[in-house]
Protein backbone atom coordinates (compact mmCIF):
# COMPACT_ATOMS: atom_id res chain seq x y z
CA UNK A 1 0.00 0.00 0.00
CA UNK A 2 1.40 3.39 -0.99
CA UNK A 3 1.71 6.22 1.51
CA UNK A 4 -0.51 9.29 1.47
CA UNK A 5 0.81 12.78 0.77
CA UNK A 6 0.83 13.53 4.50
CA UNK A 7 2.76 10.34 5.30
CA UNK A 8 5.32 10.96 2.57
CA UNK A 9 5.72 14.57 3.63
CA UNK A 10 6.34 13.64 7.26
CA UNK A 11 8.92 11.01 6.33
CA UNK A 12 10.87 13.25 3.95
CA UNK A 13 10.69 16.25 6.30
CA UNK A 14 12.75 14.36 8.87
CA UNK A 15 15.76 14.00 6.53
CA UNK A 16 18.50 16.60 6.82
CA UNK A 17 16.68 18.83 9.31
CA UNK A 18 18.82 20.82 11.73
CA UNK A 19 17.32 20.29 15.21
CA UNK A 20 18.45 23.71 16.42
CA UNK A 21 17.43 25.97 13.53
CA UNK A 22 14.72 23.84 11.93
CA UNK A 23 16.38 24.43 8.56
CA UNK A 24 17.56 21.86 6.04
CA UNK A 25 21.04 20.89 4.90
CA UNK A 26 20.84 18.72 1.80
CA UNK A 27 23.72 19.78 -0.44
CA UNK A 28 24.28 17.75 -3.58
CA UNK A 29 25.80 14.29 -3.00
CA UNK A 30 26.02 14.75 0.77
CA UNK A 31 24.79 11.98 3.10
CA UNK A 32 21.49 13.75 3.82
CA UNK A 33 20.79 14.40 0.13
CA UNK A 34 21.62 10.77 -0.64
CA UNK A 35 19.23 9.68 2.11
CA UNK A 36 16.48 11.78 0.54
CA UNK A 37 17.28 10.23 -2.85
CA UNK A 38 17.04 6.74 -1.38
CA UNK A 39 13.69 7.71 0.12
CA UNK A 40 12.53 8.68 -3.38
CA UNK A 41 13.73 5.38 -4.85
CA UNK A 42 11.89 3.46 -2.14
CA UNK A 43 8.69 5.37 -2.92
CA UNK A 44 9.08 4.55 -6.60
CA UNK A 45 9.69 0.89 -5.81
CA UNK A 46 6.52 0.70 -3.72
CA UNK A 47 4.58 1.97 -6.74
CA UNK A 48 6.26 -0.31 -9.28
CA UNK A 49 7.64 2.64 -11.25
CA UNK A 50 10.55 2.12 -13.61
CA UNK A 51 13.38 4.44 -12.56
CA UNK A 52 15.76 5.89 -15.09
CA UNK A 53 18.99 7.67 -14.14
CA UNK A 54 21.54 9.60 -16.19
CA UNK A 55 25.27 9.80 -15.57
CA UNK A 56 25.01 12.66 -13.08
CA UNK A 57 22.20 11.14 -11.02
CA UNK A 58 19.12 12.95 -12.32
CA UNK A 59 16.17 10.58 -11.91
CA UNK A 60 12.85 10.04 -13.65
CA UNK A 61 10.42 7.34 -12.46
CA UNK A 62 7.99 6.28 -15.17
CA UNK A 63 4.36 5.24 -14.95
CA UNK A 64 3.47 3.69 -18.28
CA UNK A 65 0.63 1.16 -18.17
CA UNK A 66 1.15 0.48 -21.88
CA UNK A 67 4.77 -0.59 -21.37
CA UNK A 68 5.43 -4.27 -21.66
CA UNK A 69 5.52 -5.87 -18.23
CA UNK A 70 4.68 -2.72 -16.28
CA UNK A 71 1.64 -2.72 -14.04
CA UNK A 72 0.89 -1.83 -10.48
CA UNK A 73 3.37 -4.56 -9.55
CA UNK A 74 6.15 -3.61 -11.96
CA UNK A 75 9.77 -4.11 -10.94
CA UNK A 76 11.91 -1.08 -10.16
CA UNK A 77 14.62 -0.64 -12.76
CA UNK A 78 18.21 -0.16 -11.70
CA UNK A 79 19.29 3.51 -11.63
CA UNK A 80 21.78 4.13 -14.40
CA UNK A 81 20.35 1.41 -16.65
CA UNK A 82 18.89 3.62 -19.35
CA UNK A 83 17.45 0.75 -21.36
CA UNK A 84 15.90 -1.10 -18.44
CA UNK A 85 12.45 -2.70 -18.55
CA UNK A 86 9.61 -0.23 -18.21
CA UNK A 87 11.48 2.80 -19.50
CA UNK A 88 9.28 4.32 -22.24
CA UNK A 89 10.32 4.46 -25.87
CA UNK A 90 8.12 7.50 -26.60
CA UNK A 91 8.20 10.97 -25.01
CA UNK A 92 5.92 11.49 -22.04
CA UNK A 93 4.79 14.12 -19.56
CA UNK A 94 7.29 14.64 -16.73
CA UNK A 95 6.66 16.40 -13.45
CA UNK A 96 8.73 16.74 -10.30
CA UNK A 97 11.41 19.01 -8.86
CA UNK A 98 14.48 18.56 -6.62
CA UNK A 99 15.38 17.19 -3.18
CA UNK A 100 18.45 19.27 -2.34
CA UNK A 101 18.25 22.46 -0.31
CA UNK A 102 19.98 25.76 0.21
CA UNK A 103 22.09 25.98 3.37
CA UNK A 104 19.67 26.00 6.31
CA UNK A 105 16.76 26.16 3.88
CA UNK A 106 13.05 25.47 4.11
CA UNK A 107 11.15 22.21 3.81
CA UNK A 108 9.05 23.09 0.75
CA UNK A 109 11.44 24.43 -1.89
CA UNK A 110 11.91 21.42 -4.17
CA UNK A 111 10.55 18.51 -2.12
CA UNK A 112 6.97 19.79 -2.39
CA UNK A 113 7.14 19.23 -6.15
CA UNK A 114 8.50 15.69 -5.79
CA UNK A 115 6.04 14.55 -3.12
CA UNK A 116 3.13 16.19 -4.96
CA UNK A 117 4.13 14.42 -8.18
CA UNK A 118 4.05 11.00 -6.51
CA UNK A 119 0.72 11.83 -4.86
CA UNK A 120 -0.77 13.07 -8.14
CA UNK A 121 0.18 9.81 -9.88
CA UNK A 122 -1.40 7.90 -7.00
CA UNK A 123 -4.59 9.88 -7.44
CA UNK A 124 -4.76 9.19 -11.17
CA UNK A 125 -4.12 5.48 -10.68
CA UNK A 126 -6.79 5.30 -7.98
CA UNK A 127 -9.26 6.85 -10.43
CA UNK A 128 -8.45 4.15 -12.96
CA UNK A 129 -7.06 6.73 -15.39
CA UNK A 130 -4.87 5.31 -18.15
CA UNK A 131 -2.58 7.88 -19.81
CA UNK A 132 -2.05 7.82 -23.56
CA UNK A 133 1.61 8.74 -23.02
CA UNK A 134 3.92 7.83 -20.13
CA UNK A 135 3.97 10.03 -17.02
CA UNK A 136 7.31 10.55 -15.29
CA UNK A 137 8.19 11.78 -11.81
CA UNK A 138 11.54 13.56 -11.79
CA UNK A 139 14.08 14.36 -9.06
CA UNK A 140 16.93 16.51 -10.40
CA UNK A 141 20.24 16.98 -8.59
CA UNK A 142 21.85 20.12 -7.10
CA UNK A 143 19.16 22.55 -8.25
CA UNK A 144 20.04 25.05 -5.56
CA UNK A 145 23.78 25.01 -6.24
CA UNK A 146 24.38 25.23 -2.49
CA UNK A 147 27.38 22.89 -2.61
CA UNK A 148 29.08 23.64 -5.92
CA UNK A 149 27.88 27.19 -6.53
CA UNK A 150 26.10 26.46 -9.82
CA UNK A 151 22.29 26.76 -9.72
CA UNK A 152 20.31 24.12 -11.62
CA UNK A 153 23.50 22.12 -12.00
CA UNK A 154 21.74 18.84 -12.77
CA UNK A 155 19.38 20.24 -15.38
CA UNK A 156 22.12 22.40 -16.97
CA UNK A 157 24.34 19.37 -17.49
CA UNK A 158 21.38 17.29 -18.68
CA UNK A 159 20.47 19.93 -21.26
CA UNK A 160 24.06 20.28 -22.45
CA UNK A 161 24.33 23.97 -21.58
CA UNK A 162 26.97 23.23 -18.93
CA UNK A 163 29.78 21.12 -20.43
CA UNK A 164 30.72 18.03 -18.46
CA UNK A 165 34.36 19.05 -18.07
CA UNK A 166 33.38 22.42 -16.58
CA UNK A 167 30.84 20.83 -14.26
CA UNK A 168 33.24 18.14 -13.02
CA UNK A 169 35.87 20.77 -12.23
CA UNK A 170 33.56 22.72 -9.90
CA UNK A 171 34.67 22.63 -6.27
CA UNK A 172 32.78 22.99 -3.03
CA UNK A 173 33.93 25.12 -0.09
CA UNK A 174 36.11 22.30 1.21
CA UNK A 175 37.91 22.04 -2.13
CA UNK A 176 36.22 18.77 -3.17
CA UNK A 177 35.56 18.65 -6.91
CA UNK A 178 32.28 17.42 -8.33
CA UNK A 179 34.20 14.57 -10.00
CA UNK A 180 35.51 13.44 -6.60
CA UNK A 181 32.11 13.87 -4.96
CA UNK A 182 30.60 11.57 -7.57
CA UNK A 183 33.31 8.95 -7.03
CA UNK A 184 32.64 9.05 -3.28
CA UNK A 185 29.01 8.01 -3.87
CA UNK A 186 29.96 5.35 -6.40
CA UNK A 187 29.24 7.25 -9.62
CA UNK A 188 31.71 7.22 -12.50
CA UNK A 189 32.33 10.82 -13.67
CA UNK A 190 32.98 9.50 -17.18
CA UNK A 191 29.22 9.10 -17.62
CA UNK A 192 28.45 12.77 -17.03
CA UNK A 193 27.10 14.68 -20.03
CA UNK A 194 23.92 15.59 -21.92
CA UNK A 195 21.12 13.36 -20.69
CA UNK A 196 18.99 10.83 -22.59
CA UNK A 197 16.27 11.69 -20.06
CA UNK A 198 15.46 14.81 -22.05
CA UNK A 199 14.79 12.77 -25.20
CA UNK A 200 11.80 11.25 -23.43
CA UNK A 201 10.57 14.51 -21.92
CA UNK A 202 7.75 15.58 -24.23
CA UNK A 203 6.37 18.08 -21.71
CA UNK A 204 7.62 19.18 -18.30
CA UNK A 205 5.47 20.60 -15.49
CA UNK A 206 7.08 21.65 -12.23
CA UNK A 207 5.01 22.28 -9.12
CA UNK A 208 6.75 24.55 -6.62
CA UNK A 209 5.94 26.51 -3.51
CA UNK A 210 5.65 30.18 -4.43
CA UNK A 211 8.65 32.06 -3.07
CA UNK A 212 6.96 35.42 -2.67
CA UNK A 213 3.57 36.57 -1.44
CA UNK A 214 1.94 37.59 -4.72
CA UNK A 215 -0.25 34.47 -4.97
CA UNK A 216 -3.51 34.83 -3.04
CA UNK A 217 -5.24 31.70 -4.39
CA UNK A 218 -4.16 28.19 -3.33
CA UNK A 219 -2.64 27.43 -6.76
CA UNK A 220 -1.32 29.58 -9.60
CA UNK A 221 0.43 29.21 -12.96
CA UNK A 222 3.79 30.73 -13.85
CA UNK A 223 4.06 33.20 -16.72
CA UNK A 224 7.83 33.73 -16.68
CA UNK A 225 11.07 33.50 -14.70
CA UNK A 226 13.01 36.70 -14.21
CA UNK A 227 16.55 36.79 -15.61
CA UNK A 228 19.10 36.33 -12.87
CA UNK A 229 22.78 35.79 -12.25
CA UNK A 230 25.50 35.12 -9.71
CA UNK A 231 28.53 37.39 -9.87
CA UNK A 232 31.78 37.11 -7.93
CA UNK A 233 33.28 40.42 -6.79
CA UNK A 234 36.92 40.25 -5.68
CA UNK A 235 38.11 43.30 -3.75
CA UNK A 236 41.89 43.49 -3.21
CA UNK A 237 43.77 45.76 -0.84
CA UNK A 238 46.66 45.60 1.59
CA UNK A 239 46.78 43.66 4.84
CA UNK A 240 47.97 45.68 7.81
CA UNK A 241 47.78 46.00 11.58
CA UNK A 242 44.37 47.08 12.86
CA UNK A 243 45.84 48.92 15.81
CA UNK A 244 48.82 50.75 14.35
CA UNK A 245 47.78 51.63 10.81
CA UNK A 246 46.37 55.13 10.51
CA UNK A 247 42.92 55.26 8.94
CA UNK A 248 44.23 57.50 6.15
CA UNK A 249 47.04 55.04 5.38
CA UNK A 250 44.79 52.05 4.82
CA UNK A 251 43.88 50.25 1.59
CA UNK A 252 40.93 48.38 3.05
CA UNK A 253 38.93 46.16 0.65
CA UNK A 254 36.28 45.60 3.31
CA UNK A 255 35.39 49.26 3.11
CA UNK A 256 35.08 49.02 -0.68
CA UNK A 257 32.90 45.95 -0.33
CA UNK A 258 30.68 47.59 2.29
CA UNK A 259 30.03 50.61 0.12
CA UNK A 260 29.38 48.32 -2.87
CA UNK A 261 26.78 46.37 -0.88
CA UNK A 262 25.01 49.61 0.01
CA UNK A 263 25.18 50.76 -3.61
CA UNK A 264 23.71 47.44 -4.80
CA UNK A 265 20.80 47.84 -2.41
CA UNK A 266 20.09 51.37 -3.64
CA UNK A 267 20.43 50.57 -7.35
CA UNK A 268 18.15 47.53 -7.05
CA UNK A 269 15.47 49.59 -5.33
CA UNK A 270 15.69 52.29 -8.01
CA UNK A 271 15.36 49.68 -10.78
CA UNK A 272 12.56 47.68 -9.14
CA UNK A 273 14.99 44.74 -9.17
CA UNK A 274 16.72 42.50 -6.60
CA UNK A 275 20.38 42.56 -5.50
CA UNK A 276 21.83 40.55 -2.62
CA UNK A 277 25.34 39.98 -1.37
CA UNK A 278 24.67 36.79 0.59
CA UNK A 279 28.11 35.16 0.76
CA UNK A 280 31.45 36.58 1.87
CA UNK A 281 35.04 35.35 2.20
CA UNK A 282 37.70 37.45 3.92
CA UNK A 283 41.50 37.08 3.95
CA UNK A 284 43.33 36.79 6.25
CA UNK A 285 40.10 36.90 8.29
CA UNK A 286 41.69 38.13 11.50
CA UNK A 287 39.96 40.39 13.99
CA UNK A 288 43.06 42.57 14.43
CA UNK A 289 44.06 42.80 10.76
CA UNK A 290 42.99 45.02 7.89
CA UNK A 291 41.95 42.51 5.20
CA UNK A 292 44.04 41.92 2.10
CA UNK A 293 41.11 40.55 0.09
CA UNK A 294 37.34 40.31 0.31
CA UNK A 295 35.42 38.05 -2.05
CA UNK A 296 31.68 38.60 -2.20
CA UNK A 297 29.01 36.93 -4.28
CA UNK A 298 26.17 39.00 -5.70
CA UNK A 299 22.80 37.51 -6.61
CA UNK A 300 21.02 39.91 -8.98
CA UNK A 301 17.58 39.57 -10.60
CA UNK A 302 15.34 41.82 -12.66
CA UNK A 303 12.20 41.79 -14.77
CA UNK A 304 14.12 41.92 -18.06
CA UNK A 305 17.57 41.11 -19.41
CA UNK A 306 18.23 44.79 -20.15
CA UNK A 307 17.38 45.86 -16.61
CA UNK A 308 19.60 43.11 -15.18
CA UNK A 309 22.56 44.18 -17.29
CA UNK A 310 21.97 47.82 -16.43
CA UNK A 311 21.81 46.96 -12.73
CA UNK A 312 25.06 44.99 -12.86
CA UNK A 313 26.73 47.78 -14.80
CA UNK A 314 25.70 50.39 -12.24
CA UNK A 315 26.90 48.29 -9.30
CA UNK A 316 30.21 47.53 -11.01
CA UNK A 317 30.77 51.19 -11.89
CA UNK A 318 30.10 52.35 -8.33
CA UNK A 319 32.35 49.61 -6.92
CA UNK A 320 35.17 50.66 -9.25
CA UNK A 321 34.81 54.33 -8.37
CA UNK A 322 34.87 53.51 -4.66
CA UNK A 323 37.94 51.28 -5.12
CA UNK A 324 39.81 54.17 -6.71
CA UNK A 325 39.10 56.32 -3.66
CA UNK A 326 40.07 53.53 -1.24
CA UNK A 327 43.28 52.58 -3.01
CA UNK A 328 41.94 49.09 -3.67
CA UNK A 329 40.86 47.18 -6.78
CA UNK A 330 37.82 45.19 -7.82
CA UNK A 331 37.29 42.42 -10.39
CA UNK A 332 33.88 41.05 -11.36
CA UNK A 333 33.28 37.58 -12.80
CA UNK A 334 29.90 36.19 -13.88
CA UNK A 335 29.66 32.68 -12.45
CA UNK A 336 26.24 32.00 -13.94
CA UNK A 337 23.70 34.07 -15.86
CA UNK A 338 20.21 32.91 -16.85
CA UNK A 339 18.18 34.98 -19.35
CA UNK A 340 14.47 35.60 -18.96
CA UNK A 341 12.22 32.58 -19.47
CA UNK A 342 8.80 33.22 -20.93
CA UNK A 343 6.79 30.01 -20.67
CA UNK A 344 4.89 29.08 -23.82
CA UNK A 345 1.64 31.08 -23.76
CA UNK A 346 -0.39 28.24 -25.28
CA UNK A 347 0.64 25.72 -22.61
CA UNK A 348 0.45 28.31 -19.85
CA UNK A 349 -3.08 29.35 -20.82
CA UNK A 350 -4.15 25.73 -21.26
CA UNK A 351 -3.13 24.94 -17.70
CA UNK A 352 -4.77 28.07 -16.31
CA UNK A 353 -7.98 27.15 -18.13
CA UNK A 354 -7.99 23.55 -16.94
CA UNK A 355 -7.58 24.91 -13.40
CA UNK A 356 -10.65 27.17 -13.67
CA UNK A 357 -8.75 30.32 -14.64
CA UNK A 358 -6.08 30.03 -12.00
CA UNK A 359 -4.05 33.23 -11.51
CA UNK A 360 -0.97 33.66 -13.70
CA UNK A 361 2.12 35.34 -12.26
CA UNK A 362 5.89 35.67 -12.83
CA UNK A 363 8.60 34.56 -10.42
CA UNK A 364 11.98 35.94 -9.48
CA UNK A 365 13.28 32.50 -8.47
CA UNK A 366 15.20 30.20 -10.80
CA UNK A 367 14.05 26.64 -11.47
CA UNK A 368 14.93 23.53 -13.47
CA UNK A 369 11.80 24.33 -15.46
CA UNK A 370 13.57 27.38 -16.88
CA UNK A 371 16.49 25.29 -18.11
CA UNK A 372 14.21 22.73 -19.74
CA UNK A 373 12.17 25.50 -21.36
CA UNK A 374 15.32 27.04 -22.85
CA UNK A 375 16.23 23.57 -24.14
CA UNK A 376 13.08 23.62 -26.27
CA UNK A 377 10.90 21.36 -24.13
CA UNK A 378 7.29 22.59 -23.69
CA UNK A 379 7.39 23.60 -20.03
CA UNK A 380 5.03 25.04 -17.43
CA UNK A 381 4.98 25.65 -13.69
CA UNK A 382 2.37 25.53 -10.97
CA UNK A 383 2.76 27.47 -7.72
CA UNK A 384 1.33 26.62 -4.31
CA UNK A 385 0.50 29.60 -2.12
CA UNK A 386 3.06 30.75 0.44
CA UNK A 387 1.16 32.75 3.09
CA UNK A 388 4.22 34.62 4.39
CA UNK A 389 6.32 34.86 1.24
CA UNK A 390 9.35 33.62 3.19
CA UNK A 391 11.60 31.17 1.35
CA UNK A 392 15.18 29.87 1.52
CA UNK A 393 14.66 29.95 5.27
CA UNK A 394 13.51 27.57 8.01
CA UNK A 395 10.38 29.75 8.21
CA UNK A 396 9.28 28.75 4.68
CA UNK A 397 5.72 27.46 4.91
CA UNK A 398 2.59 26.37 3.09
CA UNK A 399 -0.74 25.27 4.55
CA UNK A 400 -1.50 21.57 4.24
CA UNK A 401 -4.86 22.35 2.60
CA UNK A 402 -3.01 24.36 -0.08
CA UNK A 403 -0.51 21.54 -0.58
CA UNK A 404 -3.35 19.10 -1.13
CA UNK A 405 -4.97 21.57 -3.52
CA UNK A 406 -1.66 21.57 -5.38
CA UNK A 407 -1.75 17.78 -5.66
CA UNK A 408 -5.29 17.95 -7.05
CA UNK A 409 -4.28 20.68 -9.52
CA UNK A 410 -1.23 18.74 -10.67
CA UNK A 411 -3.30 15.57 -11.15
CA UNK A 412 -5.80 17.55 -13.22
CA UNK A 413 -3.02 19.00 -15.37
CA UNK A 414 -1.31 15.62 -15.89
CA UNK A 415 -4.64 14.04 -16.82
CA UNK A 416 -5.19 16.74 -19.42
CA UNK A 417 -1.69 16.61 -20.88
CA UNK A 418 -1.40 12.81 -21.01
CA UNK A 419 -4.81 12.08 -22.44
Amino acid sequence: MTESFEQMWAALAAIGKDPSSGGYHRGGWTPTEREATNWFLDQCASRGLAVESDGLGNLVAWWDPAASGQSSAAVLSVPGALESTGVPSVPGVVTGSHLDSVIDGGAFDGPLGVVSALAAVDRLRAEGYSPSVPIGVGAFVEEEGSRFGMPCLGSRVAAGVLPAEKALALKDRAGVSLADALRLVGTDPAGVGPSPLLDRMGTFVELHVEQGRALTAPVGVASSIWPHGRFRFTFRGEANHAGTTLMEDRHDPMLTYAMTALAANKQARLAGARATFGRLSVEPNGTNAVPSQVTAWLDARAASDDVLQSLLGAITRLATERAERDGTSVDVVAESVSPIVDFQPGLRDRLAGVLDDAPVLPTGAGHDAGVFSDAGIPTAMLFVRNPTGVSHSPAEYAEMDDCLAGVEALATVLKDLAR
